[in-house]
């Protein structure tokens, strides 16, 4: 195919006409400017048609350039100007004018401007569906994120059931039998019941360590630690770790015996509290069993401030609870007591299962189906040592020798 050159293209039919140019004012000279004359006449037309002369601030970019272009033609006009304004619009004639257009600042009193967000919302003039503001379906974040009980440091009422085990670790580490580690900022510490540390200088004894509940979807626990200086608190484990790793000079005192995986001895005369809880649920299935159902569990701490958080723990039922009864234990292994009476109690257990905060399902089993007062003629069996020598019946709802009931 033979490629047109430009004669070929200029010599086609132009059938749209975009070809031909028009080359006079090119020829003469003349240039399509407007004179003088023609703005005159463009501002005659104008004050014809609106009654008003040109206004500089107006919107309409014409308009404001026609009034720009009249000042200055009236600054300096030829005599052939002045002859030719018929409406003497030279001499800015005192026409009528529109009225000026409005500012925001007249549109309201200043004080009425709106200074805050309340302010806009109480406006009568907007129509606002106030639903959007009520939160639904969740919890507020201030609920969430702080704990109804935040730990603190108090004196530990039985110091001196753990006073020469703390004296024991000095001298072990004193001998090489223990060392203490380092530990490393961001490193994962999962501190077990048994494990020292050391932090601000202080031996740290974690003498419990109880599940809680799910927090920003990992499972937490609460712990009870013993410090050497004859105090103690108990915060969550999450706590405890970032206090560790955000402390330069806290150390891990290493266990003895089979190195990370053996544990700690336990403290000879420890003391433990056993105690029965009832839930205050308002959850109907849970509600009516009130006066039937009861928790049992065992702390080596005070048991005001284990229950403290209850409605944020699932063992608890999510829901408050009341201390039906406690007692006391000495010389036995809070931990050991409290798998003995839940295995001596199995029969009654109740099945629930609750949803903690994040909707996980969690199957609590610390709860039993009996009377309060068996708890206690269970304990005292225990400190006595003759548990094992009875047995639990769920239909006499009673404790029986095991030689009676063969």
């Amino acid at each position: 195919m033979k490629r047109l050159t430009l004669n070929d293209i200029f010599t086609e039919d132009d059938e749209l006409g975009l070809l031909p140019v028009d080359t006079s004012s090119a020829r003469t000279g003349q240039t399509n400017r407007r004179t003088g004359l023609d703005l005159l006449k463009e501002a005659e037309r104008f004050v014809e048609n609106n009654g008003r002369l040109p206004r500089h601030t107006a919107e309409n970019h014409e308009e404001m350039c026609l009034s720009a272009a009249l000042d200055r033609l009236a600054q300096n006009p030829s005599p052939a100007i002045k002859k030719a304004d018929r409406l003497g619009l030279l001499a800015r004639p005192n026409l009528p004018s529109s009225p000026p257009l409005p500012d925001w600042r007249d549109e309201q009193a200043f004080t009425d401007i709106p200074h805050t967000l309340k302010d806009i919302l109480d406006d009568d003039d907007l129509e606002m569906d106030t639903s959007i503001f009520s939160l639904r379906h969740s919890s507020p974040a201030a609920e969430r994120a702080v704990p109804e009980h935040q730990a603190t440091i108090t004196p530990c009422a039985n110091f001196q059931d753990y006073e020469a085990l703390f004296e024991t670790v000095q001298q072990e580490i004193t001998n090489g039998l223990r060392t203490a580690r380092r530990v490393r900022k961001n490193q994962i510490l999962e501190p077990a019941e048994g494990d020292f540390f050391i932090r601000n200088g202080l031996i740290a004894y974690v003498a419990e360590k109880y599940e809680k509940t799910y927090r920003h979807g990992d499972r937490e626990h609460r712990l009870r630690i013993i410090f050497s200086n004859g105090t103690e608190s108990d915060p969550l484990m999450s706590s405890f770790r970032k206090s560790l790793t955000e402390d330069k000079t806290a150390r891990f005192i290493s266990r003895i015996g089979l190195g990370p995986l053996a544990g700690s001895e336990t403290v000879a005369n420890a003391t433990g509290t056993i105690y029965v809880a009832r839930s205050l649920s308002e959850v109907p299935s849970i509600r009516k069993l009130r006066g039937k159902l009861y928790k049992i569990g065992v702390t080596s701490g005070d048991v005001r401030r284990r229950v403290a958080d209850a409605r944020n723990d699932p063992t608890f039922l999510m829901a408050p609870v009341e201390i039906v009864a406690t007692y006391t234990l000495v010389n036995l292994s809070h931990r050991k007591v409290e798998d003995c009476l839940h295995r001596f109690f199995a029969p009654s257990r109740a099945i629930l299962h609750v949803r903690d905060r994040l909707g996980k399902q969690i199957y609590p089993k610390e709860w039993f189906l009996l009377h309060a007062e068996l708890v206690g003629q269970a304990a005292h069996l225990l400190q006595k040592g003759t548990l094992h020598l009875h047995t639990y019946d769920p239909h006499q709802q009673a404790i029986i020798r095991k030689e009676a009931s063969s």
